[in-house]
């Protein structure tokens, strides 16, 4: 097994490598592929109030929109649920939101929901990635925010955590570690993979 640093610069090149991927699909690919996701059926049974945390895509990246997917999910009963940033180091919190509720702007100018909002443990998280490979495995954007909230959230309950990617994100291996935590599927434009068997 490759030492820690070994695996962080392996990673830091095949996430530049995948996000100037990423960045180069039009626009409107990129807006097809977030409504073929949410057209297809989820992999995952969503009873009324199951919490289903999702993110809001950074204004400046390119990656995937998870918005029509989520509005989907709270449209067959979901709770849903945003995260924010505790801190470098710290899972992140999950707060319970709702589509018209007001956000507020995070780090690097990410929406999160209001900090009085209630804390909650969701029971299905949905992931952004910058590469993902067929055993489960991703690249985020670096700072291990959630490979910290699922294993975090894993300790407590069952968790399902779900990539969210364009097709084009796969990529052959991802150098992971004893800390890296896997995904259960990733949802792509063409097809849902499915790890847990």
């Amino acid at each position: 097994m490759s030492a820690p640093a070994e695996i962080t610069d392996q990673k830091a090149v095949l996430r530049a490598a995948a996000l100037a991927l990423r960045d180069a699909l039009p626009a409107a690919e990129r807006a097809a592929a977030a409504a073929a996701i949410a057209e297809r059926a989820f992999p995952v049974p969503v009873a009324a109030g199951t919490i289903v945390s999702g993110f809001m895509p950074m204004k400046a990246k390119s990656e995937i929109n998870p918005i029509p997917l989520l509005r989907k999910l709270a449209d067959a009963g979901a709770s849903l649920a945003l995260p924010a940033i505790a801190g470098r180091g710290y899972p992140l919190i999950m707060r319970a939101w709702r589509f018209g509720a007001p956000l507020a702007s995070g780090q690097w100018g990410i929406r999160e929901p209001m900090p009085d909002a209630p804390e909650v443990a969701p029971d299905i998280v949905i992931v952004p990635l910058a590469a993902f490979d067929r055993h489960g495995h991703r690249i985020g954007y670096g700072a291990g925010y959630y490979d910290l909230t699922i294993n975090a959230l894993r300790a407590q309950k069952k968790v399902i955590a779900i990539g969210i990617a364009f097709a084009a994100q796969e990529i052959p291996k991802v150098p992971a570690t004893e800390r890296d935590a896997r995904l259960d599927l990733v949802l792509t434009e063409r097809e849902v993979i499915d790890f847990r068997g």
